[in-house]
C-alpha cells in the first residue's frame, strides 16, 4: 500500500512563510489528483488545494493568492507552498491521494502541524 508522509509544519509568526512536503513511498507519475487538506480544533477537515496530473490546481477561497500547490513527480513528492500566513491557517494539514481510476482507495498522510501565532 502506498504511503504518504507530510514534512514541513512549524511554528511560525503571522506573515512568515512554510513549505509542506508529501513524500509517497510510491510513484505519483499515473495518479490523477493530490491534494492538501487541513483540519483546524473542532472544524471539519476542508480541502486547501489540489493538482491534477497536467498540472491543473484549484485554490480554497481562503487561500488564493498566498497558497502553491506543486508537484515533482520525479521525486513521488507533493508542495504547499505557504506564504503569508495567518493565525487562522493553524490547523494540522493532511496530504490526499483521492481513489481515482488507477488507485482504488484513498490514501492519506498522518498530517503535520501548522501554528501561525500573531
Amino acid at each position: 500500500q502506498m504511503q504518504l508522509v507530510e514534512s514541513g509544519g512549524g511554528l511560525v509568526q503571522a506573515g512568515g512563510s512554510l513549505r509542506l512536503s508529501c513524500l509517497a513511498s510510491e510513484s505519483i507519475f499515473s495518479i490523477h489528483l493530490m491534494a492538501w487538506y487541513r483540519q483546524a480544533p473542532g472544524k471539519q477537515r476542508e480541502l486547501v488545494a489540489l493538482i491534477t496530473s497536467s498540472g491543473s490546481t484549484n485554490y480554497a477561497d481562503s487561500v488564493k493568492g498566498r497558497f502553491t500547490i506543486s508537484r515533482d513527480n520525479a521525486k513521488n513528492t507533493v508542495y504547499l507552498q505557504m506564504n503569508a500566513l495567518k493565525p487562522e491557517d493553524t490547523a494540522v494539514y493532511y496530504c490526499n491521494a483521492p481513489r481515482s481510476p488507477g488507485l482504488p482507495r484513498d490514501y492519506w498522510g498522518q498530517g503535520t502541524q501548522v501554528t501561525v501565532s500573531s
